[in-house]
């Protein structure tokens, strides 16, 4: 594979690590994330004196580094003519709103199908390379049978630029949930979950570590030491006779299965998911035949990410997007209505 070079210079007072000085002093032109610099560090793609060098090197102010970085190759993902429900779109960057059932990524299981296959064909050539291949540039991702919003990047730099918000946690997420029971401030048994906090405007504040289950590779869990910091605020919408409730659920961290776990560790995971949500018995005398018997038969978790707000990495200008709940759990929630 072919490779251009790019020369930097370490300024004054450098980090003591090179992957973290060679962060800050790259030109900003050159739309290096501290991630993909350190996959070239990795890689022995970054020189001094003709030798490769890693992140643990010692840099010093005046030391000239440089960087081999791969030329964008053609990624063995294929474009598919999958219909995409766009509800923004430039240069920079494309907003969909993803159904429930699609995956976001080609993986062993899914090689084909996915948000990524379809972006390719809707895209075209207007893909640049993000990563050094031509590729969409996922920023997040949301569970297969979740529905709703996502960004994805069309070029390095809005890549870049969206990938510090998110890391940031400046990217506003909004997520619509149905949840077992009432996670309600007032609730006294929430007061003894560990990792539980109360904020005002009825916010239940969620704050864990989640690493991968122990014995379920396949599942997150909760856990207070190692793991990545996840933090979740909850907040309840609206409550059908306190067996079910509508709940908004705001993103501080953006982990795996994030929302899905921390609603089941405080003991109100969500209808309808198989692997979190637990067997839940719903009252009929509450709630009615119908409606529990839907809640019960309900194929998937109840989530949506319903909004999506940052800011456009080249532009500047606050975005902010909305998508309306999707059919099946409209249909689910009208169930409980009166």
């Amino acid at each position: 594979m072919s490779a251009s070079r790019l020369t930097v210079t370490i300024g004054p007072t450098p980090p003591p690590r090179l992957d973290k000085a060679l962060a800050r002093d790259v030109p900003a032109e050159a739309h290096l994330s501290r991630t993909q610099i350190s996959r070239l560090l990795e890689g022995g793609a970054v020189l001094a004196n003709g030798d490769a060098v890693g992140a643990r090197h010692a840099p010093r102010e005046g030391d000239v580094y440089e960087l081999l970085l791969p030329e964008a190759v053609e990624t063995h993902m294929r474009p598919e003519d999958i219909p995409l429900d766009v509800v923004f779109e430039d240069d920079a960057l494309i907003v969909v709103n993803k159904p429930a059932g699609m995956v976001v990524h080609p993986a062993p299981g899914t090689p084909s199908g996915t948000l990524v296959n379809a972006l390719l064909h809707h895209c075209g050539e207007s893909l640049s390379g993000v990563g050094g291949a031509k590729r969409p540039g996922i920023v997040h991702r949301i569970d297969k049978d979740t529905s709703g919003l996502l960004v994805v990047a069309k070029t390095d730099a809005a890549h870049q630029g969206l990938a510090a918000q998110f890391e940031a946690h400046t990217a506003a997420r909004r997520y619509l949930a149905l949840c077992y029971g009432v996670p309600d401030v007032g609730e006294p048994r929430l007061r003894g979950v560990r990792g539980v906090g109360f904020e005002p405007g009825g916010v239940v504040k969620i704050t864990t570590q989640l690493a991968r289950h122990k014995t379920d590779r396949q599942k997150q869990a909760v856990t207070w030491s190692g793991g990545r910091h996840a933090v979740t605020r909850a907040r309840v919408l609206e409550r059908f006779q306190d067996a079910v409730a509508l709940v908004e659920c705001r993103l501080e961290t953006g982990r795996t299965h994030q929302i899905r776990v921390h609603m089941a560790h405080i003991g109100h995971g969500l209808v309808g998911d198989p692997v979190y949500g637990g067997r839940r018995k719903l009252s009929e005398k509450a709630l009615g035949h119908d409606a529990a018997e839907a809640a019960r038969s309900f194929p998937r978790q109840a989530l949506h990410a319903q909004s999506l707000g940052f800011a456009h990495p080249v532009s500047g200008d606050a975005l902010s997007f909305e998508a309306a709940l999707p059919a099946d759990m409209a249909g689910l929630l009208a169930r409980f209505g009166p």
